[in-house]
């Protein structure tokens, strides 16, 4: 039977340890919890989904009811002679199923091993690392339709995929709520990505790599360069990569001929955020218990004890500085809960 509680902190439920409070809060551990608590909740009534918290920044209490997604669920059936399909519940942990998945012999989703969050929060944010994102394996989903009570099943084409966006950050948020999602992966192996130079540098004793070894690659990776929220809170990256033009991207170089660039799917170039941080000044900089991670700027970290107010006026400061030095804004990663 649902029950809600009253007056829940949500210091547990963020890995940027923020203690913020929430007026209610809600598990959802089925689909019938969701048309339970639509039902019954009032039109004014603010409510916020949250998956695993690593992608969130509570800058004040939350006056509305949290629902926690909890769905839990695993499975995989054989599609033809190379593919598998592999579902998963919206609950289940991001990495847990990443490496279950290895452990079935399944390949595709090792180049995303050890992102934070939940499996339903994968395509909301289309989640992306080492040459992959989530639409690249993405079949299809099925989502609880907030409108109409019922569970509609959603193909990949149609979530406007985008870099760190999708239709459930845009025209679709607060409408559909994901409860499934269902993946093509491969169980024979002829293709494996190891174009991106870190792991290529991690694999270079390694003749013919496995799907394991470059999931093995990228955990060595992240861990060398991002903190472990247990250990120190942060929600990863807090910025995205900025996009901008080729004109924008020449004239930088006039002062900067060393900028990093990379080309995009629409021939604009891809900056490093870190880079531009790193060259403001922010790196091991911090103001109280708020600042940049020291091997990777473009974490801001929870020293202890910081509001999420403190950690979001750090954050500005970052913007502020790197617009002026390069006039670029840059967009938070991380979803502002104010």
């Amino acid at each position: 039977m649902m029950e809600i509680m009253e007056r829940i902190s949500l210091y547990p439920y963020n890995t940027m340890g923020i203690a913020a409070q929430a007026q209610r809060f809600l598990w959802i551990d089925n689909v019938s919890d969701l048309q339970q608590f639509f039902l019954q909740k009032k039109p004014e009534e603010k409510w916020l989904l949250l998956g695993g918290g690593s992608n969130i920044l509570f800058i004040d209490d939350f006056p509305g009811t949290i629902v926690k997604m909890n769905i839990q669920h695993r499975s995989f059936r054989e599609m033809d002679d190379y593919h598998t399909v592999v579902s998963a519940g919206a609950g289940e942990s991001w990495p847990a199923f990443v490496a279950w998945t290895l452990e079935q012999g399944l390949g595709g989703l090792e180049n995303l091993s050890l992102i934070p969050g939940e499996v339903g929060a994968a395509p909301i944010q289309n989640i992306g690392a080492y040459g992959l994102e989530v639409k690249d394996r993405l079949l299809f989903l099925e989502a609880f339709d907030v409108k109409t009570g019922k569970v509609v099943k959603i193909e990949a084409r149609q979530c406007g995929f985008g870099y760190r966006s999708s239709h459930f950050k845009g025209k679709w948020k607060n409408r559909y709520i994901i409860t499934k999602v269902y993946f093509r992966l491969t169980h024979q192996h002829h293709k494996i990505n190891t174009s991106y130079g870190a792991i290529e540098s991690e694999l270079t004793h390694i003749e013919l790599p496995t799907i394991q070894d470059i999931a093995d690659a990228v955990i060595r990776i992240r861990r060398s360069k991002l903190p472990d929220p247990k250990d120190l809170a942060n929600t990863g990256s807090f910025f995205k990569n900025p996009v901008i033009s080729s004109e924008k991207l020449h004239s930088l170089q006039q002062d900067y001929p060393n900028i990093p660039a990379y080309p995009t799917a629409d021939d604009q170039k891809k900056v490093p955020a870190a880079w531009l941080i790193h060259q403001c000044g922010w790196k091991v900089k911090r103001m109280g218990t708020v600042g940049c991670y020291e091997k990777q700027p473009l974490v801001i970290v929870n020293y202890g004890g910081a509001t999420g107010a403190e950690v979001w006026a750090f954050a500005q400061k970052v913007q502020q500085s790197v617009q002026e030095q390069f006039g670029i804004l840059l967009e938070p990663e991380v979803n502002l809960i104010p």
